[in-house]
């Protein structure tokens, strides 16, 4: 009874908590058609709806209290069993919609302010179409740096892995290109290559064009990261995979080739998608090298419009090519885990 009571004040101090909320947007919108006004109306309702597991909490427990007086105590366990699950269903979607009136809130506070600096319409309207030719750019930058991440830190990764005291000054190499570009933030490689090699005139690199020295400052960064994920993938395989190839005369290059690679890349895959996301969110710190990126591009709409509506397009774009891949990622982890869990 006592978490019913509680789960019961906490639904319906949520959904006042909303009701205010829906008000505030209401005030806001300043006289919104009547549909608008309906719609927020079915919304209100909505956020009472937990009410409903917290009111039938209640009859859990009254159904508790009448099997314990006739000493059925099995059905009375069931009964308290279910009436905390209603419970803590109600609290839980009362939670949930606390947070949803919570940013209903902000955005509407101060009249609107927060959502009229963020989310102008014909702000995001009008940008929208040169913020997305710009955002290819980022597109292509992080495509071509992903491809070559995949070979660079696939070799440092080999480099770091060599036997012997023959390797032993390839492995030192390895490591110190490793903790080099991974302590060194992107944004500072992107800058010392975009104008670091023009101005020392190096041959070939200095007649390259602005987005390739993006794609090799972002391949030099990340494939520190990536070699680690490489290496870790690679050293995950049991080492009777490479006494057993080494014993049939394989030598040490075959074994890493035709072996051990195959499968650590099958285990490094959602890591390496990770790295790869990363990588793609850091294709909008290439505007400090001079090219006309998404970032640079909303930068600009919003210096003319003097509103931060365009920089929230660019925020969406790549909200909505990294959540799918999020998914994949999430995807990948559980066929692992699944795997994993049925080999064992």
């Amino acid at each position: 009874m006592p978490i019913a009571a509680v789960a019961l004040v906490l639904t319906v101090a949520c959904g006042l908590a909303s009701a205010a909320s829906l008000r505030s947007l209401h005030r806001m919108l300043s006289d919104p058609s009547l549909v608008v006004t309906l719609v927020l109306g079915l919304l209100a309702v909505a956020a009472l709806l937990p009410v409903v597991p917290a009111l039938r909490a209640f009859g859990s427990a009254r159904s508790r209290t009448h099997h314990v007086s006739r000493g059925e105590l099995a059905a009375a366990r069931h009964a308290a069993a279910t009436g905390r699950e209603h419970a803590h269903t109600g609290m839980g979607y009362a939670l949930a919609v606390s947070i949803l009136a919570g940013l209903v809130w902000f955005a509407t506070a101060s009249d609107g302010a927060i959502t009229s600096t963020f989310l102008r319409w014909e702000f995001l309207k009008s940008s929208f179409w040169n913020v997305t030719d710009a955002f290819w750019v980022n597109v292509r930058v992080a495509a071509g740096a992903q491809v070559l991440v995949l070979v660079v830190g696939l070799l440092i990764a080999v480099m770091r892995l060599l036997p012997g005291r023959a390797g032993r000054p390839l492995r030192w190499i390895a490591i110190a290109y490793v903790d080099t570009f991974r302590a060194i933030p992107s944004i500072i490689v992107l800058y010392l290559v975009g104008f670091g090699l023009k101005l020392a005139q190096v041959p070939v690199v200095k007649d390259l064009s602005p987005v390739w020295l993006a794609v090799i400052a972002l391949t030099l960064t990340y494939s520190g990261y990536v070699a680690e994920v490489y290496r870790a993938g690679i050293e995950s395989i049991h080492p009777s995979q490479w006494a057993a190839s080494r014993s049939l005369g394989l030598s040490y290059g075959m074994t890493l080739r035709t072996v051990i690679i195959p499968q650590a890349i099958r285990r490094i895959v959602p890591p390496l998608l990770n790295d790869f996301i990363g990588l793609q969110k850091d294709t909008a710190l290439i505007g400090v090298m001079g090219v006309t990126d998404a970032f640079t591009q909303a930068r600009l709409s919003a210096s003319n419009a003097f509103n931060l509506s365009p920089v929230i397009v660019v925020a969406l774009l790549f909200v909505l090519i990294t959540i799918p891949q999020a998914r994949f990622v999430d995807h990948l982890m559980a066929r692992e885990h699944k795997r994993t869990g049925s080999s064992s």
